[in-house]
């Protein structure tokens, strides 16, 4: 087989390396901004956020580790008082990344009792573990308008809304339905119960299996077209990648108007899992992303052909994530998921959680931003709906991710991702650019910089001004462990027009 000059040049250089023993890395990369086309198309929506239902009712919820150590395998949990969401501080950080979905569910809202009276119950009725006030559901309301951001939720299916053939009653769904409407609220979206391929955690009566499911997700889909058709519903909402999570893939696909999954690549520390710092930063990890993807992909071609997907919870690991998911280690897990599932034309990821134990993007406790919140506000302000193939071949290190830029007609915003900690990388561009290039000191630092100034709000909660620097056409280095946002103004993409 014949190989080109440039192809084979790159050949040798690559056989030259790996017989001196050195890293081999492949030739510069040259962007051509201008004939990047279209691969996919983005909801305006994309980038979205849980805030967990035990958040909004207070409870037991995983324990962040500066009050534990990591090691430990009891104390998995703590109590805490409901979220303030009249907090200003919350509410100005949650808008600022408008327009999102709010989903309010997580594993506590498939046993969680809607109290639909003025005077709520001490403690939950029998057959279900926890108590959501009108009060409290009002202030979710409230909050979704504040920042913009409608709801996305799902319901109590536990012993206390079961009949006594164990099938699954609607009434407690009425209920919170009837009460958002009164309220002045808007359901988007809705999954029939949090992960129900793990039933047992989720508070499901005992031998709840693909066929109990099937019957009463039948019934859950029948009920909503009736009562609320305006509400999307989403589904399965599974968490696993086996037969499990197939079968109720196939029991429920034909009542879905969206195809809904979640992602944790592995579980956190404090729940047994085994992942380390180090390992945050491999290509093998931000990989796992794609393969659960693929995944789902697969089975929604088979049995809901042509339905959008939605990624409604993801996070670095579950049960809390690990220490680092505070930190900017995590940060290229968070933005190179948003590139790489954008690209295959995801319509909505939902990041666990906005202000909740070591995973939120906001510190549970003070409400201040971590980095990967500095990431998502970077995102939202220069990535826009129309997604472009960057035409870089994938190499170890290096991830490129281009869109119509954000409000900047004929703009082009490239997400360049240097997840290599000793290697810097290269891209050749024929035009200017602004660059946005976020760093820290180490990736395991809890703070980060912008073009090697720090970010942090200022005098009364202010958002920084997130300027970029000219960067002239031709190459651009991008030092290692770093992550860069690049626009180009005027770039000629007949697509961003």
């Amino acid at each position: 087989m014949a190989y080109p000059l440039r192809r084979l040049a790159c050949v040798v250089v690559l056989a030259i390396a790996a017989c001196l023993g050195t890293k081999a890395i492949a030739a510069e990369p040259t962007l051509d901004v201008a004939a990047m086309p279209r691969v996919a198309t983005i909801g305006p929506r994309f980038q979205s956020y849980n805030i967990e239902m035990v958040e909004v009712t207070g409870g037991r919820f995983w324990k962040p580790y500066a009050a534990a150590d990591a090691s430990a395998k009891t104390e998995q949990l703590a109590p805490r008082t409901p979220i303030d969401l009249r907090d200003g501080r919350l509410r100005k950080l949650a808008a600022a990344l408008a327009p999102a979905y709010l989903r309010v569910s997580g594993t506590w809202a498939n046993s969680t009792f809607f109290a639909d009276s003025d005077t709520p119950p001490a403690a939950p009725p029998a057959g279900f573990n926890g108590v959501l006030t009108r009060q409290q559901w009002r202030e979710v309301i409230d909050f979704s308008h504040a920042v913009d951001a409608p709801i996305v939720t799902s319901f109590a299916i536990s012993a206390g809304t079961r009949d006594a053939g164990g099938r699954w009653s609607a009434e407690q769904a009425r209920q919170l339905l009837a009460f958002t409407r009164s309220a002045g609220g808007h359901i988007a979206a809705a999954e029939f119960m949090n992960e129900p391929d793990l039933p047992t955690i989720g508070g499901a009566p005992a031998g709840y299996d693909a066929a109990a499911y099937g019957r009463d997700f039948a019934a859950f889909s029948a009920f909503m077209k009736d009562a609320a058709p305006d509400v999307t519903i989403l589904g399965p909402g599974t968490i696993g990648t086996g037969a499990d999570t197939r079968a109720r893939f196939a029991v429920s696909a034909a009542g879905i108007d969206e195809v809904s999954y979640h992602h944790y690549g592995a579980l956190s520390a404090r729940c047994s899992g085994d992942r380390t710092a180090k390992f945050a930063l491999s290509d093998a990890w931000l990989a796992r992303t794609g393969k659960t993807l693929a995944f789902y992909r697969t089975l929604r071609d088979r049995l809901a052909s042509g339905k959008p997907i939605w990624l409604t919870e993801t996070a670095e690991t579950a049960c809390g994530g690990n220490r680092w998911a505070a930190t900017f280690t995590d940060t290229f897990r968070y933005l190179d998921q948003l590139g790489r599932l954008a690209r295959a034309g995801v319509q909505v990821v939902m990041h666990n959680t906005l202000a909740a134990s070591d995973y939120g993007l906001l510190d549970e406790r003070t409400h201040l931003p971590r980095p990967n919140y500095w990431a998502a506000l970077l995102w939202r302000r220069l990535m826009g709906t129309s997604v472009l193939d960057a035409g870089v071949t994938v190499q170890p290190g290096l991830h490129v991710y281009a869109h119509c830029a954000r409000d900047m007609p004929d703009g082009v915003a490239l997400l360049v991702i240097n997840n290599d900690r000793r290697y810097q990388r290269k891209l050749t561009l024929s035009a200017a650019s602004q660059r946005y290039t976020l760093a820290s000191a180490t990736p395991a630092d809890g703070t980060v910089r912008l073009n090697d100034s720090p970010l942090a709000l200022a005098a009364f909660d202010q958002i920084p001004a997130l300027n970029g620097e000219v960067a002239a056409a031709g190459p651009i280095t991008f030092a290692p462990a770093t992550i860069t946002f690049l626009t180009i103004a005027n770039a000629g993409n007949t697509n961003c027009r």
